[in-house]
């Protein structure tokens, strides 16, 4: 039976939408992920252009918010920025909740070479975040390889 997940974060255009594709990835056919914000920013296309160099594709993803989710059932609630956790509403029945708070990418200032670092190293962070989430909490009993 599929997990399902949902990521929260503030606007629901960056730090979710990554994690919604290094899960969904790295879970495969056992997850099911969704991704929402406290409010709705729209997609990063600063996201999605450090994705696509990890090749992974979210530009079809959509920036949406916690209330179109309040009735559904989920495995889990990962927040990944405090304003999120701080703010997270009560989901019924068995749900687990994880927090681990990135740094917001998107408020990084600099040239664009550093804000892309910034970008980057943010998602090298959410990559290796989701692995280890998907390695002990959706697979612990599988052989897997991680690719990366």
């Amino acid at each position: 039976m599929k997990k399902k997940i949902l990521v929260l974060c503030t606007g629901n255009s960056c730090r979710s939408q990554i994690a919604e594709g290094y899960l969904s990835f790295f879970g495969g056919t056992h997850t099911e992920v969704f991704s929402a914000g406290i409010e709705a920013h729209g997609l990063n296309p600063k996201a999605v252009q450090i994705m696509k160099e990890d090749g992974m594709d979210i530009s079809g993803h959509t920036s949406d918010t916690i209330e179109r989710y309040m009735d559904m059932r989920f495995d889990w609630v990962i927040t990944v920025c405090d304003h999120a956790r701080e703010r997270c509403p009560y989901f019924p029945g068995a749900v687990k909740v994880v927090h681990h708070n990135f740094p917001d990418p998107a408020k990084a200032e600099g040239t664009d070479d550093f804000v892309m670092q910034q970008f980057r190293k943010v998602r090298d962070e959410i990559k290796a975040f989701c692995n280890h989430f998907v390695l002990e909490n959706i697979l612990p009993n599988e052989s897997y390889n991680s690719n990366g």
